[in-house]
């Protein structure tokens, strides 16, 4: 009878896992069509436990208002906090705020300045929709979800896996530990080399953000190449 009702609870088990499969390919499909177009855009990240009337999310309304204006989609996590602020300048702007909410226990609740919205149950679905479509990236002060997408971002363009693009961090003040941290620490025990930490830049004002990302295509457009195309097929 244990042996019975062992295969029948792994068939169902299987099969279980069977569906979810399709469940996590719909999430992909959906991202496709929805995001393919939106290009050239911007993905913003920072904390959720920001409140309006704090100088980070000042900040970011600034910057994203600066970006959607200037030609770029706004893509945040679609939560509050910093990605409020980035969803709500980007709205505010002349190009589309797009927001890639999750489902979490606790935290995430969409904002309410998103021309596109999507909602992942998977993070990795979600990341992978974060950086096929973006530009460039930007992350304001954040916590663990803001570092893992910074680490994920550095990852992807050292491996050469997804394309080159400006990876910028602001509030000098707030980063600076950190990145003195991979200097020291991962530079100086070889365990990256001196091109990966040149992948960062520091920058306070939006102004300068929004020039450093029209600096870095000065001489490429902002479409990726047949190559570049070909490599993020793999993200």
């Amino acid at each position: 009878m244990r042996a019975i009702a062992s295969q029948e609870r792994s068939t169902s088990l299987k099969a279980r896992e069977s569906w979810h499969i399709f469940g996590i390919i719909s999430e992909f499909v959906e991202a496709t069509e929805r995001l393919a177009e939106i290009r050239p855009a911007v993905s913003i990240f920072g904390s959720a436990r920001v409140s309006p009337g704090h100088r980070w999310y000042d900040t970011t309304v600034d910057l994203a208002r600066r970006l959607s204006d200037a030609g770029f989609a706004i893509v945040s996590g679609g939560g509050p906090g910093i990605m409020e602020a980035a969803n709500r300048g980007g709205y505010a702007g002349k190009s589309a705020s797009v927001g890639l909410n999750i489902q979490l226990p606790m935290e995430q609740t969409g904002n309410g300045y998103q021309d596109i919205s999507l909602t992942f149950r998977h993070f990795f679905a979600r990341k992978v929709a974060f950086a096929k479509y973006a530009t460039a990236f930007v992350a304001l002060p954040g916590g663990f979800g803001t570092l893992d997408e910074l680490c994920e971002m550095l990852t992807m363009v050292q491996t050469r896996m997804g394309r080159r693009i400006p990876i910028i961090l602001m509030d000098t003040a707030f980063w600076s530990g950190l990145v003195d941290w991979m200097r020291e620490q991962l530079l100086g025990n070889g365990l990256i080399s001196e091109g990966d930490i040149e992948l960062i830049q520091l920058i306070d004002e939006p102004s300068r953000v929004v020039e450093a990302i029209f600096d870095h295509y000065q001489t490429r457009g902002f479409v990726p190449t047949a190559d570049e195309h070909e490599r993020m097929l793999y993200l």
